[in-house]
């Protein structure tokens, strides 16, 4: 009966429908568009002068950005086809092998130091940092938690407690390469999801609290730590030495005014302000754009963010557990980079080395920040809409 064309057109008309009713979310990749679209213009800014001297060639660091950005969104387009049931089931896996190459960083003629610190698995022409795809898998891994022990994570303290001896192991490894701004992120991250998961607020108040301690205790006992700590509150003691990075951050702020200097008429990219296309692209882009051009990326990751838990708001009504908690992760620690990362740039925090997400240049960061938007796009398209967002 299906190949009569009255009923062909009704089969069209139902798929037509169901496809209406599952888009993906369009403020939210619209929003990562613009990000990342910005991003590669401020890297191609940041770099010319830095790529011309190295390389011989101005936009190198641009076209590298431009590959990576290729292969993330090949990646997010894959994630894309793929049932966030099926990210469940692995989810204990994928966390594992994540563990696996977080060890095998710190393991000498594996691991490749820079900048002194051991972050890197360099195989052949492809280097990985493996600290970028944990801070992804472990929400994922958390999620999953949730959802098979929800009863247990909301009444019991060992239910609470679980996840954080996973968490403790990751933050061990992280701390050994070192990577401090990435272990603060991803604790941050994880209670954020056990408190949305329903976790007793004493329970979670007492654990925030020795967390925090343990944090504190560890700046403490890193002298470099507490150097960072000193400078960010008074730069300018030390410009020349200790204060130096951010103290050039601050001149290219100050530089930008309302309006910015110009795309491209940056000063302090001329290698004054280190690493001003990783960790202090912002202050390049004050510099450049102005006030008005850091209000706006600071108004698009806060529309991020919204978006992410509005998209997890309507899977969690929708009784999509594991799709609302992961949207929940996945915006905390999308916003809590970005806080940092700004934060830092202008001298409201320590220095740390976090990248702007989908902004700054690296191939890791890029490609999962990709990918993780891929996976709020399918946990929206699996939530469809609900009837007051049509």
């Amino acid at each position: 009966m299906s190949s009569y064309p009255g009923a062909q057109a009704v089969s069209l008309n139902a798929l037509s429908a169901q496809r209406r009713q599952r888009p993906l979310d369009g403020y939210l990749l619209g929003i990562a568009t613009v990000l990342l679209g910005l991003g590669l213009v401020m890297v191609a800014s940041a770099t010319v002068t830095h790529g011309a001297r190295d390389f011989s060639e101005p936009l190198h660091f641009f076209w590298r950005q431009l590959g990576h950005a290729g292969i993330g969104l090949l990646c997010g387009f894959v994630v894309l086809q793929v049932k966030l049931e099926s990210w469940q089931r692995g989810s204990g896996y994928l966390l594992l092998v994540g563990i696996v190459l977080l060890a095998l960083v710190l393991i000498p003629g594996i691991g490749r130091e820079i900048n002194g610190s051991m972050r890197w698995l360099v195989l052949g022409p492809i280097r990985i940092q493996p600290s970028e795809p944990v801070k992804l898998l472990m929400p994922i891994y958390l999620a999953g938690y949730m959802v098979r022990r929800s009863t247990e994570v909301q009444t019991t303290l060992w239910g609470f407690v679980k996840p954080l001896v996973v968490l403790a192991l990751i933050a061990v490894l992280f701390l050994m390469e070192p990577d401090y701004g990435a272990t603060v992120v991803l604790f941050a991250t994880i209670l954020g999801m056990l408190f949305l998961g329903g976790v007793p607020l004493p329970i979670f108040s007492i654990w925030v609290a020795a967390i925090s301690g343990v944090m504190v205790a560890i700046v403490v006992a890193a002298p470099y730590r507490v150097e960072r700590l000193t400078t960010f509150m008074n730069p300018w003691a030390d410009p020349f030495d200790s204060g130096f990075q951010l103290t050039q951050a601050l001149i290219a702020i100050g530089r930008g005014e309302w309006f910015g200097v110009g795309l491209g008429e940056s000063v302090q990219k001329l290698f004054y302000l280190p690493e001003a296309h990783t960790d202090f692209l912002f202050a390049v882009l004050g510099e450049e754009l102005g006030f008005v051009g850091m209000a706006f990326v600071i108004i698009a990751f806060s529309a991020l963010v919204w978006r992410c838990f509005v998209i997890a708001h309507r899977a969690e009504r929708r009784g999509q557990s594991f799709a609302a908690y992961l949207c929940y992760g996945l915006g905390l620690a999308f916003g809590l980079q970005a806080f940092i990362n700004i934060g830092v740039n202008m001298g409201l925090l320590p220095t740390k080395g976090l990248v702007l997400p989908l902004m700054s240049y690296g191939g890791s960061s890029l490609v999962m920040n990709c990918i993780a938007v891929a996976f709020i796009l399918r946990a929206g398209h699996e939530a469809g809409r609900t009837d007051d967002e049509r």
